[in-house]
Formats: structure tokens, C-alpha cells, sequence
């Protein structure tokens, strides 16, 4: 019990640079408190004490934010950052190593019994809002983007981000990355998405009207002053302004 608590002191320093000492960490951390509260839980709920075990898990939701309930299967140097808002359902398993923000909802899409809540390997992150729904896969070292929602299991080392939440590419991880707190920079705004769009398509025209203007020179037709005219707008100067 003791050598577990040591553990999860350790993780907080290992993934919270504002933990100054160990006095602080154990009085201030709500996920360390909810961690220490659930193991009690868990330990009443799978010895035939269901009712004392949710009272456990029930007084430290009041106390932390955080609702854990105790038929849970939870790792080690498990680390919830701040923790308000934190649901986890009675079917989730969760690996060693793995980190979770506020707001995150590891929930189920079931009222069937059985296994209705999503399995989180080791080493995985949750960023902060995140929802991770059904019994699903989330693999090793996968992380989740914040404000995600996650219905489908989540291949080993791979990013997910959206809602609903995809897998991004290499390419694509490399221009976002992974945010724990915000959406990034490819964020769902309509009114940047609908302007894009219309670049897009001012650029298309151009250079359907460069084609056109081409195929009159070959005729013999003058056209200097409609592509002086047609070069005066750069859609690319709009497209840096919106960026």
C-alpha cells in the first residue's frame, strides 16, 4: 500500500512540473486523494462489501471532483492532472503509466452488463475533456486529443484527435501534435473553414481563367490587360491573413 503511494508521488513529479515537494503533493493533489480513496474502495467492492465500497468512492467524489467507481481495475503510477470532472466506469481497466486530464469520461454506451467500458493500455495520455465511450481498445502509448470523442479502439502509439475522433497521420501529427488542454491549430471554427473554402475556389477559377487567357494567345487574341487585371487579387496573400 505504502510502495504504491510512493509510486504515485513519484509520477506526479515525474509529469507535473509545479509539484514542489512531497508535503505539498499529498495534501494538494486531488488525483493522488482520489487514487489512495479508490484502492481503499476497490479493495471493500471485490471483498463482498459493495455498498461500503460505493460509500468510499461516493465521500471521494465530494472530496476531490473525481468519480472513480470501485469496480474499476486501475494500474500503477496512474496520475489524474488536476482532476475536476473525472468519470471512470465501474468495467474500465487502466494500465500502468497512464495519465489523465480534467474533464475526461471513460464511459459506457450500454445499459447490458458486462464489459461496457473502455480499456486504457499502459502509457497512455487523455487530454483534458476528452470522452473515450464502449468497451474499446485504446492501445500503449496512444494519446488522446483534448475535447475527443472516442467510440472506436485506438491502434498502439497512435494519435487521435476530433469528434468524432480519428487517427491522425504522421503528416498530420506533425502539424498539430498533441495538446492536452486546447484543439490545436485544425480546430472545427466554421467561419476560418468557410473562407479556406472560398480561397480554394478562387484559386480554381484562376486558373481556369489562365487557361483561357493561354489558349486566346495562341489565337492571336490580346490579352495583356484581363491577365493584369486578374493578377492584381493574390488569393495566397488572403490565404497567409487567415492563417
Amino acid at each position: 500500500m505504502f510502495k504504491n503511494i510512493r509510486e504515485d508521488i513519484a509520477s506526479v513529479f515525474a509529469r507535473d512540473p509545479a509539484a514542489r515537494s512531497t508535503f505539498e503533493v499529498l495534501t494538494c493533489y486531488p488525483g493522488l486523494h482520489a487514487r489512495i480513496f479508490h484502492r481503499l474502495a476497490n479493495h471493500l467492492w471485490h471483498g463482498g462489501f459493495k455498498w461500503l465500497g460505493r460509500f468510499v468512492s461516493h465521500i471521494a467524489r465530494g472530496l476531490t471532483g473525481i468519480e472513480i467507481h470501485p469496480g474499476a481495475t486501475i494500474g500503477r503510477r496512474f496520475f489524474i492532472d488536476h482532476g475536476m470532472g473525472v468519470v471512470i466506469g465501474e468495467t474500465a481497466e487502466i494500465g500502468d503509466d497512464v495519465t489523465l486530464y480534467h474533464g475526461v469520461t471513460l464511459g459506457g454506451t450500454s445499459w447490458k452488463e458486462g464489459k461496457r467500458h473502455p480499456t486504457l493500455e499502459n502509457g497512455v495520455v487523455v487530454g483534458a475533456g476528452a470522452k473515450i465511450l464502449g468497451p474499446i481498445v485504446i492501445g500503449a502509448g496512444a494519446k488522446i486529443g483534448s475535447n475527443a470523442v472516442v467510440v472506436k479502439s485506438v491502434p498502439a502509439g497512435a494519435t487521435a484527435a476530433g469528434i468524432p475522433a480519428r487517427i491522425l497521420d504522421e503528416e498530420k501529427k506533425t502539424q498539430v501534435g498533441f495538446n492536452a488542454y486546447g484543439i490545436g491549430n485544425d480546430n472545427n471554427d466554421p467561419v476560418n473553414k468557410a473562407l479556406h473554402g472560398l480561397i480554394g475556389h478562387s484559386v480554381t477559377v484562376d486558373q481556369r481563367i489562365e487557361f483561357i487567357l493561354q489558349q486566346l494567345e495562341k489565337m492571336g487574341v490580346p490579352v495583356d490587360d484581363e491577365r493584369a487585371t486578374a493578377e492584381k487579387f493574390d488569393p495566397n496573400h488572403l490565404n497567409k491573413i487567415v492563417d
